[in-house]
């Protein structure tokens, strides 16, 4: 049973069709790509995936469960999380606390517990704290962990996002163009701590515009062109592609 299957996957937004009949299989364990040109449909995927949008058509299933029209939050509690392409941090506070965002999201502690602050509400905040800064010097930024996150570099904010996400227990990881606007030596570091993502038993499934970054991380790529699957296979099968490479550089006149 594979981890993550979309059958007929589709989304029409009035006459565009964002996603078109798009059946994707991702293997437990797998660290997979999905990549194509700008608008190919790739960030609508992880919206179908993640519930922040809902299929004209088609099912999405994780674990051999139809998670099609399951709200996001449940979709989040079940395994799935998500660092988005733009960083959704809470400015005005620290690192440390933008972490526990998530961590809180996974705790099954009762809300009225957590009112009334009793023992075992206390002792699930040190819990979760601990864990936190365990994310947070695994993402290489336990040292930061005091400083707000308005003052962070453009590469940590990035890996902040990430963070949380992790801080979410997620069994399956969407990566939204996680070395977008980073420089040569962040970009490095965090496809580094993207395989250790996956060392740790999370499947990994990453959206990225650097082909570099994709050829060099991804087992396995999926490729979108107009909503649809244009190709799938190695890398290697995947760089030789005549039509992935007219779908990125256009055809030659004649």
């Amino acid at each position: 049973m594979a981890l993550l299957e979309t059958r007929g996957l589709s989304k029409s937004f009035g006459r565009l069709e964002a996603v078109k009949d798009l059946d994707l299989t991702v293997e437990q364990g797998e660290l997979r790509g999905l990549i194509g040109p700008n608008g190919a449909g790739k960030s609508t995927v992880f919206n179908l995936i993640t519930g922040f949008d809902v299929p004209t058509r088609g099912t999405v299933w994780f674990r051999g469960e139809n998670i099609t029209n399951v709200p996001a939050h449940k979709i989040a509690q079940k395994g799935i999380s998500r660092a988005f392409q733009q960083s959704y941090l809470f400015m005005f506070s620290t690192v440390l606390e933008n972490v526990l965002v998530g961590c809180h999201m996974s705790s099954r502690a009762g809300a009225l517990r957590e009112f009334l602050h009793t023992r075992s509400a206390r002792m699930r905040d040190r819990e979760a704290r601990n864990k936190a800064m365990e994310i947070l010097d695994f993402m290489g930024m336990a040292h930061l962990a005091d400083e707000p996150a308005s003052s962070l570099s453009h590469g940590y904010q990035r890996c902040l996002g990430v963070a949380m996400a992790l801080a979410c227990e997620p069994t399956l990881l969407l990566l939204d163009e996680p070395v977008t606007g980073m420089n040569p030596t962040e970009s490095a570091e965090m496809v580094e701590r993207i395989r250790r993502i996956r060392e740790k038993g999370i499947t990994v499934i990453l959206v990225e515009h650097s082909m570099e970054v994709v050829m060099n991380v991804c087992e396995r790529i999926t490729v979108l062109s107009y909503g649809q699957k244009l190709a799938e296979g190695l890398p290697a099968e995947i760089q030789c592609n005549p039509l992935v490479v007219e779908a990125y550089l256009g055809k030659e006149e004649a």
